[in-house]
C-alpha cells in the first residue's frame, strides 16, 4: 500500500510539470534518483523530517527530492566535465538553472540583490519626496510611484526566496504594475495632464494658449487616460490568470512594449527637439542643466536588460544574468530618483513667487 501510494505522488509530481520540462529534469539519471527518494523517503510511514529552515521556506519532501536529485546530477556533470567528457554540461531544470539554496532560499543572489533595489527604492522615495511640497502637481504620482516600485521588489524577493505559483504571480503582476504605472506617470509628467497645485489659482496664459482647440479638457484628457492605464492592467492580470498555463511569451512582450514606450518618452526630455514644453513657467526652448540625464539613464537600464539576454549556467550555482540584472537597476534606481528631484524643484514649475521645493537638505 504504502508504495502504491509513493509512485502516485511520483507520478502526480511528474504530471504537475510536463510543460516546464528541461533537459536535465527528463534524464534519466535524475528520473531514477527522483522516484527513489519518493518511493522511499518521502512515504508518510517513514516519519520523514525536513529541517525547520526548508518547512519554514515550504518545502515539501517532494520539492527536497527534486533539489537533492538536482544537485546530484549537476555533481555528476561536473565530474564528467572535469574528467574532460565531450558534449557534457550544466543543464536547466524545470526551465531554471541550478543553484544552491541558503537556509532554503532557491535564489540567493536574486534575494539579496532585490533586497538592494527595495532599499533604493525607500531611500530614493525618501529623498524625492522630502525635497518636494506636498502641494506639487507631481506629488501623488511620485508617491504611489515610490509605493508601487517598494512593492514589487519585496515581492520579487519573496518570489526568488521560493518559487511557487502564487509567489511568481504576485512577482510577475507587481513587475507589470510598477512598468505600466511609469508609463502613466510619464505621460501626466511630459503631456502636462497633471492638476494645478492649489497655490496656484490658475495655469499661465501662454499655456492655455498653446492648447490645441480641439483637444478635451485637461482634466477630462487625464480621466481617460488613467482609465486606459486600469482597464490594461486588469486585462493583463485576468489574461494570465484565466489561461491553462502562464503565457510567458506575452508577458515578456506586453512589458517590454510599454517599458521602450516609457523609455522613449523621457528620451526625447534630453533633446532640443522636444516637441512640448517641459515647463510651464519656462519657454519651450529652455532646457535645463540635467536635461541628459534621462536619456543616459534609459540607455542604461536597456544595457542592463540586455544582461537577461546573455543566459549562462550560474558562477558558483549562485550569481546568474538574472541576478547581475537586478544588481545593475540598484544604482540605476538611485540615479533616477535624484533626477525627478531635480526635474520637480526645477524653478520652472512656478512663475517665481511659490517655490515647489522645499530647501535642500544635506
Amino acid at each position: 500500500m504504502k508504495l502504491r501510494f509513493a509512485t502516485l505522488l511520483f507520478s502526480a509530481i511528474l504530471l504537475a510539470i510536463p510543460t516546464l520540462a528541461s533537459e536535465g529534469d527528463t534524464s534519466m539519471a535524475f528520473h531514477e534518483c527522483l522516484e527513489s527518494c519518493v518511493v522511499f523517503v518521502c512515504d508518510h510511514e517513514t516519519n520523514h523530517e525536513l529541517p525547520y529552515t526548508l518547512k519554514l521556506m515550504q518545502w515539501s519532501c517532494a520539492d527536497n527530492c527534486k533539489y537533492e536529485c538536482m544537485m546530484m546530477d549537476v555533481d555528476r556533470d561536473l565530474e564528467a566535465i572535469e574528467s574532460g567528457s565531450e558534449g557534457v554540461k550544466i543543464k536547466q531544470y524545470y526551465g531554471k538553472w541550478p543553484f544552491h539554496r541558503f537556509i532554503g532560499i532557491q535564489e540567493p543572489a536574486s534575494v539579496v540583490f532585490s533586497l538592494m533595489n527595495l532599499w533604493a527604492h525607500i531611500r530614493g522615495g525618501k529623498y524625492l519626496l522630502g525635497r518636494i511640497r506636498s502641494d506639487h502637481p507631481m506629488y501623488k504620482y511620485y508617491f504611489w510611484y515610490v509605493v508601487i516600485g517598494v512593492n514589487a521588489w519585496v515581492w520579487s524577493a519573496v518570489f526568488h526566496m521560493r518559487d511557487k505559483p502564487a509567489t511568481e504571480k504576485l512577482d510577475y503582476f507587481s513587475a507589470a504594475l510598477t512598468i505600466l504605472y511609469s508609463l502613466y506617470v510619464a505621460v501626466i509628467r511630459l503631456f502636462g495632464l497633471y492638476q494645478p497645485p492649489r497655490l496656484h489659482l490658475q495655469q499661465p496664459a501662454s499655456y492655455l494658449a498653446r492648447r490645441p482647440n480641439w483637444l478635451p479638457p485637461q482634466h477630462i484628457l487625464h480621466q481617460l487616460w488613467g482609465a486606459l492605464c486600469v482597464l490594461l492592467y486588469l486585462a493583463h492580470v485576468i489574461y494570465l490568470s484565466v489561461i491553462p498555463r502562464f503565457d510567458y511569451s506575452y508577458n515578456v512582450i506586453a512589458n517590454l512594449i510599454v517599458g521602450v514606450l516609457h523609455n522613449l518618452l523621457w528620451m526625447s526630455y534630453s533633446f532640443s527637439f522636444f516637441p512640448f514644453r517641459r515647463f510651464e513657467y519656462k519657454p519651450q526652448s529652455y532646457i535645463p542643466s540635467y536635461a541628459w540625464k534621462p536619456a543616459a539613464l534609459a540607455i542604461g537600464m536597456t544595457l542592463a536588460t540586455s544582461l537577461e539576454l546573455g543566459d549562462f549556467p550560474p558562477w558558483w550555482f549562485v550569481i546568474d544574468a538574472h541576478s547581475l540584472w537586478h544588481l545593475s537597476t540598484v544604482p540605476l534606481t538611485w540615479w533616477w530618483y535624484k533626477f525627478i528631484a531635480e526635474d520637480a524643484t526645477d524653478s520652472g514649475w512656478t512663475s517665481g513667487r511659490l517655490p515647489m521645493g522645499k530647501a535642500m537638505m544635506d
